[in-house]
């Protein structure tokens, strides 16, 4: 890879850092890997379709109970059918000089998800996505492409699950396209908790028609390097995403989380909370862009990150943006970074809690308000109990 990775002068990419990435070197996960504990994924329940480094688990997957109207396939049995309109969204390009992950992927990629509901299905339950990656004899690097797409109506919960069983060192670069048709609703959870050593590119990119709502949470909470951008283009009129997510840095990790929403459509709304948590010697960088385009009026649209620092060694960049060319439209957004709210930890502490207790109570309850985005009570019991976890493990640090 030396050579054809952005370094910090190129905007995007300043507070990623690539330059040790660029010495490496990883071999291409091509053949079906050994199988794994299923201890790993005994949480999860069915429908659900496993990836385990980059390759299609079959014996691990378990689509019993996947909703009637609700089609879920490995990409590479579409690909197989030779039916080019099953796969038409591949022919997506990238043409911006940053766009280098993306476009790894539209090269190599022929792995993925492939998820689709027929218009007017209201699909129950949860449909989980599990990406698991474990140790290999060398560093492996995987590129999958997924595809969410809801017709006219529908709805549907997904969660994806991106894990570890131990400790590894390879890469992987996904690129997912969301797909919402005229008043469609999809509710959209994501936990990254890789290894400690992994690298994570992710990008997902959202269209969204008259009507559409996409409410959605990220957890970032493993890896050493995690960066995830998120693109929601509010296409149709009343086009609505709420996006939420948590940044939980620790040790010597980097996480970096890019969001651009772009408000085409009259009377469309986005509601963006984000919460970042620093520890260690650990780095955290978000950037929340909002662009109201002209004609878009009656946009409405409000970003929030707050962030605390936990130690004098960790580092929090934050950088909202909002570019506004419509009138009557509705817009603010706020970012500040701090520690611990004195005041609080002395209640606490008055009240015979010892210090890290109450360190713990005042972390959790920051983080925890994003989780209210998913209304699935099932989902974000699930959602709750990875996130206390990995706050558990951020008390260790």
């Amino acid at each position: 890879m030396r050579g054809a990775l952005p370094g910090p002068r190129t905007e995007a990419w300043k507070y990623t850092p690539l330059r040790a990435l660029e010495r490496r070197a990883f071999a291409s996960a091509e053949a079906v890997p050994a199988s794994f504990d299923s201890a790993a994924i005994a949480g999860i329940p069915a429908p659900r379709i496993v990836f385990h480094n980059g390759r299609f688990d079959a014996a691990r997957s378990d689509l019993s109970g996947l909703p009637a109207g609700v089609s879920l396939l490995p990409l590479s049995q579409v690909l197989a059918t030779d039916d080019a309109r099953e796969a038409n969204f591949l022919a997506r390009r990238f043409e911006r000089a940053d766009e280098i992950f993306a476009r790894l992927n539209a090269a190599l990629a022929d792995e993925g998800a492939v998820l689709r509901v027929d218009a007017g299905v209201q699909a129950p339950g949860t449909v989980h996505l599990v990406f698991v990656g474990s140790p290999n004899a060398g560093d492996l690097a995987w590129h999958l492409r997924h595809l969410i797409e809801l017709r006219e109506g529908a709805s549907l919960s997904v969660v994806e699950h991106q894990i570890a069983t131990d400790i590894h060192n390879h890469l992987s670069n996904s690129l997912t396209h969301v797909h919402l048709a005229p008043n469609a609703t999809l509710s959209h959870a994501r936990v990254q908790d890789e290894a400690l050593g992994a690298t994570v590119f992710a990008r997902t990119d959202a269209v969204l028609a008259r009507g559409a709502r996409y409410r959605r949470i990220d957890l970032e909470l493993g890896a050493a390097l995690a960066r995830h951008e998120l693109n929601a283009a509010l296409h149709g009129e009343g086009a609505q995403v709420q996006a939420n997510g948590v940044l939980l840095a620790s040790g010597r990790r980097h996480l970096d989380t890019r969001l651009g929403i772009d408000h085409v459509g009259r009377d469309t709304q986005c509601e963006l909370v984000w919460r970042g948590l620093g520890a260690g010697r650990s780095r955290a960088a978000f950037h929340g862009g909002i662009l109201i385009r002209e004609g878009a009026d009656g946009s409405n649209a409000s970003l929030s990150n707050k962030n605390l620092l936990l130690s004098e060694g960790a580092e929090i960049d934050t950088q909202p943006v909002l570019e506004i060319h419509a009138d009557e439209v509705q817009a603010a957004h706020g970012a500040t970074v701090g520690q611990l709210d004195a005041n609080a930890l002395f209640y606490l502490r008055s009240r015979g809690l010892p210090v890290e207790t109450a360190r713990a109570l005042l972390t959790a309850a920051f983080c925890r308000e994003t989780l209210t985005v998913i209304e699935d009570d099932s989902a974000r019991a699930m959602l709750e109990v990875r996130l206390n976890l990995a706050l558990e493990r951020l008390q260790l640090t």
